[in-house]
C-alpha cells in the first residue's frame, strides 16, 4: 500500500471514530485506541506494519514533552524536586516491587522478572497527560504531582534501559560510549541557553510565520535526533530543550507551533498503539485481561497511597491514580531491548506487550466510571476550577510604553499578567529593564489560549495601531466574551469602533495628558488652579457627550461629524460663558 493510501486511511479512521468516542464522552484516547485495532492487522488488516509507525508516531510524545517543558521554568522544576524524588521515586520503586513479587513466585527468574517488573511499573506519559489535560487538572496541584511521577519515570528510562544491556551480558561496545550520552546532554543545554534565543530572535526578525514554524520543528526534531544518536531518551532531551527556553519571549509563540504537530502525531501514536494489539493472542490466552487489570488496581493502589501520603489539600487523588494507572510506551521500547538481546522469551513479550495495550485502552473507561460515581453521589469532581495559584487573571497586549506603564503598576501591586507583543526588537529592549513578555501576535486564538486567557478575568489592548488593537478586541469577543477588555484608542474614530465590538472601555491615549496640558496653559493664562480645573471639566464632559452622539447617529458619517465638530464648539462657547457668568 502506498504511503498516500496510509495516510488518507490513518485520517479516515480518526475523523470517524473521535468524534464518536468524545460525542459519548469516552474521550479522544479511546478513539483512537479503537480506530487503531480496526485498521490494524488484528480486524480489517489495511495497515501491515503497525511497528514502523509506532517509531515514527513517538515524535508525539517527543512533541508533548517539550511543551511541558516550556511549561515548567528551572525554578519551578527545582520546587518540584521532592515531588519528583518522592512521589515519582517511591511510584517506581513500590510498583516495581509489586509485580516482581508475584512473577518471582511463578517461577520466572529474577533478572525476568526485574525488567518485567520496572517496564510495567512506568505508566504512558501521552495517556496520562492527554487525560489530565482533557479534565483540566495538569496545571493543578494534583496535576503537578502526577507530572512529577511521569517525569522521574522518564528520567528512569536509560537507568533501566542500561541495566538490561548489562543483565543480557551487551558490551559497552555494543552501544555509544558512557561520554556520549553526557556531551549530547550538555549539548543540549548549551544550546538551548546561549543558542537558540537568539536565533529565534533572528528568525522573527527576518523571517516569514513559516520560517517561525520550521524553526521550532527544527528545535525539537535536532534535539531528538542527538538524544538518539547518544542512545538516550528523544523525549527527555525535548523535556530538557523545553524547560531552558521556559524563561524564552518567544515560549508561547513556540508552544503555539508546535501544538498542530504535536496533536496529529500523538493521535497517530494511540492509533499505532491499538493497531498493534495482537487480538489472536487474546482470544488464546484468557489471563491477558485479569493481567492487565490487576496491573491497573496494583499501580492505581499504589499511586493513590502515595498522593494521599503527601497531600495537603487535593482532592480526589483517586482520579490521579487512574490515570496514571496503564502500560506506558517505554515499556514497548525495554521489551524490544529485552528481546534483542535474548532476555526475554518473544512469546512472553508479546504477551506483555497486549497486558500493556489492554491497560491503556482501560484508563479512560476507568476514569468515566469514577466521575459517574461521583456525579451520582453528587460530588462531581470540579476540574475547572483547579489550575495554579500563579496562573496570571491579566493580559497585556502589546507593550510599548503605553502598556508598560499598566504593567509596572501592576507589578507593584503584585498582580501577575502575561504580557505579548509582535515586535522582537521591541522585546529585547523591554528585557533589558527587568520587563517579561513574550513575543506573538495576540490576534491569534492558539497563541492567546497558550498565553492563558482561559483563566483571565482582564484583557488590556493597548497595540500601537487601532487596526491591531480592533483585531484582537475582535477575536476575544467572539471567542471569550465574558473578560473585560480595556482597550488603548488612539483616535475617536477607534473609539466608537471599539463601542461597536461591546468593549468594556477604551482609553483615549491623548486625551487626559492634553487636559492636563491645557491646565497649566489656563493656569499660565491668568486662570487660577480652580477655575482652570472647572473648565476642563466642563470640556471633558461636553466632548464625551459629543462622542455619544456621534455613536448613536452615523458616526462614519464624516461630513456628519464635521457638521457637529462645528455645532459643539458654539456649544461649548456657551457654556464657558454661563460658567463664567455664574462665578462672578
Amino acid at each position: 500500500m502506498s504511503s498516500l493510501a496510509s495516510v488518507v486511511i490513518f485520517l479516515t479512521a480518526a475523523v470517524i471514530a473521535v468524534p464518536i468516542f468524545t460525542r459519548f464522552k469516552m474521550g479522544a484516547i479511546l478513539g483512537y485506541l479503537t480506530a487503531g485495532l480496526i485498521i490494524g492487522p488484528s480486524v480489517l488488516g489495511f495497515i501491515s506494519d503497525p511497528e514502523d509507525i509506532l517509531h515514527f508516531a513517538e515524535l508525539g510524545v517527543v512533541f508533548l514533552l517539550f511543551i511541558i517543558g516550556l511549561e515548567l521554568e528551572p525554578e519551578k522544576l527545582l520546587r518540584m524536586r521532592n515531588n519528583i524524588l518522592f512521589i515519582g521515586g517511591g511510584q517506581l520503586l513500590l510498583c516495581a516491587l509489586a509485580i516482581a513479587i508475584p512473577l518471582v513466585l511463578f517461577d520466572f527468574s529474577w533478572q525476568v522478572s526485574l525488567v518485567m517488573s520496572l517496564a510495567l511499573a512506568l505508566s504512558s506519559t501521552a495517556f496520562a497527560i492527554g487525560l489530565m489535560e482533557e479534565k483540566h487538572i495538569l496545571k493543578s496541584p494534583l496535576g503537578q504531582k502526577g507530572l512529577s511521577i511521569l517525569l522521574m519515570q522518564d528520567i528512569a528510562v536509560i537507568p533501566i534501559l542500561l541495566l538490561v544491556s548489562s543483565l543480557s551480558g551487551a558490551t559497552a561496545a555494543d552501544g555509544a560510549p558512557w561520554w556520549v550520552g553526557i556531551l549530547a546532554i550538555a549539548g543540549v543545554l548549551l544550546c538551548g541557553r546561549y543558542l537558540i534565543n537568539p536565533i529565534l530572535s533572528l528568525m522573527s526578525r527576518y523571517g516569514s510565520s513559516e520560517v517561525m514554524t520550521a524553526s521550532a520543528l527544527l528545535i525539537v526534531i535536532a534535539t531528538a535526533m542527538l538524544m538518539q544518536m547518544a542512545e538516550l531518551s528523544m523525549g527527555l532531551g525535548a523535556f530538557l530543550a523545553g524547560v531552558l527556553l521556559a524563561n524564552s519571549s518567544f515560549r508561547h509563540q513556540l508552544e503555539v507551533e508546535i501544538a498542530p504537530f504535536k496533536g496529529l502525531l500523538l493521535g497517530l501514536f494511540f492509533i499505532a498503539i491499538g493497531m498493534n494489539m495482537d487480538l489472536k493472542l487474546f482470544a488464546s490466552n484468557p489471563y491477558i485481561v485479569p493481567m492487565a487489570v490487576a496491573l491497573v488496581a496494583a499501580k492505581a493502589l499504589i499511586i493513590y497511597f502515595l498522593v494521599r501520603a503527601n497531600q495537603s489539600a487535593d482532592s480526589h487523588p483517586i482520579r490521579l491514580a487512574l490515570m496514571l494507572s496503564q502500560g506506558g510506551e517505554f515499556a514497548f521500547v525495554i521489551f524490544s531491548v529485552a528481546l534483542a538481546d535474548g532476555l526475554l522469551p518473544e512469546r512472553l513479550t508479546d504477551q506483555a506487550t497486549l497486558v500493556v495495550g489492554i491497560s491503556m485502552a482501560l484508563t479512560s473507561p476507568l476514569v468515566m466510571i469514577y466521575e459517574y460515581l461521583q456525579r451520582k453521589k453528587h460530588q462531581a469532581p470540579a476540574y475547572d476550577d483547579e489550575r495554579e495559584e500563579s496562573e496570571p487573571e491579566v493580559i497585556i497586549a502589546g507593550f510599548g510604553r503605553f502598556g508598560q506603564i499598566a504593567g509596572r503598576i501592576l507589578s507593584a501591586n503584585h498582580i501577575r499578567f502575561t504580557a505579548l507583543d509582535n515586535n522582537a526588537e521591541h522585546i529585547e529592549f523591554v528585557k533589558q529593564f527587568g520587563n517579561k513578555v513574550f513575543y506573538g501576535d495576540a490576534t491569534q486564538l492558539k497563541l492567546l489560549r497558550a498565553a492563558g486567557v482561559d483563566h483571565a478575568r482582564v484583557m488590556f489592548i493597548a497595540a500601537d495601531s487601532d487596526k491591531h488593537g480592533l483585531a484582537i478586541a475582535k477575536v476575544v469577543k467572539e471567542h471569550y466574551p465574558h473578560i473585560r477588555i480595556i482597550a488603548r484608542a488612539k483616535s475617536r474614530l477607534s473609539v466608537l469602533q471599539f463601542r461597536d465590538l461591546n468593549v468594556y472601555t477604551s482609553v483615549r491615549e491623548m486625551f487626559d495628558s492634553s487636559l492636563y496640558a491645557a491646565k497649566l496653559l489656563l493656569q499660565e493664562y491668568g486662570f487660577d488652579e480652580a477655575r482652570a480645573e472647572n473648565m476642563v471639566q466642563v470640556f471633558k464632559v461636553h466632548d464625551e457627550e459629543l462622542l455619544d452622539k456621534a455613536y448613536h447617529k452615523q458616526h462614519y458619517d464624516l461630513q456628519e461629524v464635521i457638521k457637529m465638530s462645528k455645532q459643539s464648539r458654539a456649544e461649548l462657547e456657551t457654556l464657558f460663558k454661563i460658567d463664567h457668568e455664574q462665578d462672578t
